[in-house]
């Protein structure tokens, strides 16, 4: 659209205004891509650009996540039908990317990794948050941030609050839903495993939905997220092998082989167990 096209109304002059640019605050985040090869290699700037889009969506993962622990707390689930929706398309993007990053080829990849150090993925705080507030945790993990305060008391909280999943099961007991005490008074540092008690709990639930609606509907937005969360599991663990085939990564961990450990993993174990013991 040329100047002498635009709307009579449309605003031009932007001295001591709000911007685009400067609500973004995108002098920062475009200038925030900092390539260490030298001669700079090209794909650098695609490896950096898809990790730190990556951690942008992870903040907003976080920020849902966030919400919705307070919603049930509060005994309010319906606000979490949204925000767990929203969650699971974040994770379909954050899946889609992987697309990208596939396009960079072994001998590509090979010209600028040295330049990584030990830097990797494993180390990324906001990622081990999700896994947190999700309830996969390990305390091990911690080790690989106590160097950093903000990241170490950030963890350690999650480490020692109710999950997600934990604050449902609460929730659905304070519903009158049969969950098992020794579900409740479990200890929340550790990842939760099946238990049949709540298994049966959650049966009640889907076989008689329009008497639970608010509970059924709240296990399927769990299952979305679960699942979401294992695609991207899955696409994260081909591209690796894809660029660097069955070499350790770059933080020392086992690549593919510690990757191809993790798809298998559910957060939510008793919503997955509930469907064998359906009728059907």
């Amino acid at each position: 659209m040329s100047p002498a096209q635009l709307d009579s109304g449309t605003v031009t002059d932007f001295r001591d205004r709000q911007t685009y640019a400067t609500y973004l605050d995108l002098d920062r985040v475009l200038n925030a891509q900092h390539p260490l090869s030298e001669p700079e290699h090209h794909d650098e700037m695609l490896f950096i650009i898809q990790h730190q889009t990556t951690e942008l969506w992870f903040k907003l993962v976080l920020h849902e996540l966030r919400a919705a622990l307070g919603h049930i707390r509060a005994d309010e689930v319906e606000p979490c039908f949204k925000i767990l929706a929203r969650i699971k398309h974040i994770q379909a993007q954050l899946v889609s990317q992987w697309s990208v990053l596939a396009t960079l080829t072994p001998t590509e990849y090979g010209q600028f990794r040295h330049v990584l150090g030990p830097a990797s993925g494993f180390q990324s705080v906001q990622y081990r948050l999700v896994e947190f507030w999700l309830g996969n945790k390990d305390a091990r993990l911690l080790e690989v941030h106590r160097g950093d305060m903000q990241a170490y008391a950030s963890l350690t909280e999650a480490l020692h609050a109710p999950s997600l999943y934990d604050e449902f099961l609460r929730y659905l007991h304070r519903r009158g839903h049969p969950v098992p005490t020794d579900v409740l008074e479990r200890d929340v540092t550790r990842p939760p495993e099946g238990h049949g008690g709540v298994a049966e709990a959650l049966r009640a639930i889907y076989e008689n939905p329009r008497a639970h609606w608010d509970a059924y509907e709240m296990c399927e937005k769990l299952i979305d997220v679960d699942e979401q969360f294992a695609l991207w599991r899955f696409r994260h663990m081909k591209v690796v092998q894809r660029i660097i085939g069955m070499k350790r990564g770059t933080g020392g961990t086992a690549g593919v082989g510690y990757l191809k450990n993790m798809i298998e993993h559910v957060f939510f174990p008793d919503l997955w167990d509930v469907r064998t013991l359906l009728k059907g």
